[in-house]
């Protein structure tokens, strides 16, 4: 993917102009790791797409309690991340990898980047989540692809607003819905996963051509989609959008009011739930990293309850421990998304490239 794989507040916030905390960037070189008698680092390095973030103070318990320094060295959006990881396999930039997900999940293990780690706390994390069995990577956080509503446009055309996948391709939702770029875009590749995890590898193709069919109109990427042709979000009506249907995120809702100025009591958007693909978010022991021990207590901190509930309002994603609160915002204004479609990684992995090609060529083309 060529576009910054971003969970909806991230990218939102920085639409909006929002600047938020960050731990540093800039992988500190260690001269010393890997020599037997010499000290062992106290620098551990996590190696991250762009849109990682973490309370300064979260941070630095986390250093104080382990005598770690934590270095985290940002590198573009997921894809490009990993990339640069697989061309660095066995001599890698840091200690720790985060931000693979399901849809690159087989990618990364295939290229053997990772050296397992069972982390501590693993049991606590929600069972559904531990993907690889081996714990070559560790479950960090969730986070659900889906059609966003315009509230007030449905409200005033007294229509309800869609809720399935199969709504969409009716008559009075023509000319309503925006997508990203499956071939250039995140959200807009797992919008496609979600259609083939509803109506699988043999009828994915004719739904989108029904959807066709339906108006639907094609983007390249999330900003574009949701603060620019989106009727429902605070960029989009400053742009005079006039889709009030989008493919975003189920974390969406929470962070217009978060960011609302004047806050409404309500948030302006919806979620249909029955149109979502879960992202799952993981993180591993980089192979060869030269702190690895550094490495395993940073990924057992990146599944504490600390960690986990942070999180949510730093990168808009939900934790994935099962003792884990989620904020206020998240449960007041969010939802929770039951049944979200779901593809496996191996799957994704072996059509992948297949799957966009023949999408572009239904839609694009």
């Amino acid at each position: 993917m060529s576009t910054t794989k971003k969970m909806a507040g991230a990218a939102l916030a920085a639409a909006l102009g929002v600047t938020t905390l960050s731990a540093c960037g800039g992988a500190a070189e260690d001269k010393t790791a890997g020599a037997s008698d010499a000290p062992k680092s106290k620098t551990v390095t996590l190696v991250s797409h762009d849109s990682f973030n973490v309370t300064d103070t979260v941070l630095k318990q986390f250093e104080q309690e382990s005598g770690y320094t934590v270095k985290v060295l940002k590198s573009g959006d997921a894809g490009a991340a990993l990339n640069q990881e697989i061309l660095t396999k066995g001599s890698p930039r840091g200690d720790v990898f985060f931000g693979v997900d399901n849809t690159l999940l087989s990618r990364a293990l295939d290229n053997g980047i990772f050296t397992p780690y069972e982390a501590k706390g693993l049991d606590g994390v929600k069972p559904e989540y531990v993907l690889d069995k081996e714990h070559r990577v560790t479950p960090i956080d969730s986070g659900d692809i889906c059609v966003n509503y315009d509230k007030a446009y449905f409200a005033d055309k007294k229509i309800a607003p869609p809720q399935t996948l199969d709504d969409l391709i009716k008559p009075e939702y023509k000319n309503l819905l925006v997508v990203e770029n499956a071939a250039t875009s995140s959200p807009g590749l797992g919008f496609l996963l979600a259609s083939v995890g509803k109506y699988g590898e043999d009828g994915w193709k004719d739904y989108w051509s029904k959807l066709k069919d339906n108006g639907v109109e094609v983007v390249d990427g999330w900003e574009q989609a949701y603060n620019e042709r989106f009727s429902g979000s605070a960029g989009g009506k400053k742009a005079k959008g006039d889709r009030p249907l989008v493919v975003s995120y189920a974390s969406s809702p929470p962070v217009e009011v978060l960011y609302g100025e004047p806050q409404p009591a309500e948030a302006p958007t919806g979620v249909a739930t029955g149109t979502c693909f879960r992202q799952i978010e993981f993180a591993g022991l980089l192979k060869g990293a030269k702190n690895e021990e550094g490495g395993k207590a940073l990924v057992d901190f990146l599944i504490s309850k600390k960690f986990q509930e942070d999180m949510p309002l730093q990168m808009f994603v939900n934790p994935v421990a099962k003792d884990a609160a989620l904020p206020e915002l998240f449960t007041k204004h969010g939802v929770v998304v039951e049944k979200p479609e779901n593809v496996a990684p191996e799957t994704i992995a072996k059509n992948r490239e297949q799957w966009v090609k023949a999408w572009t060529a239904l839609v694009v083309k």
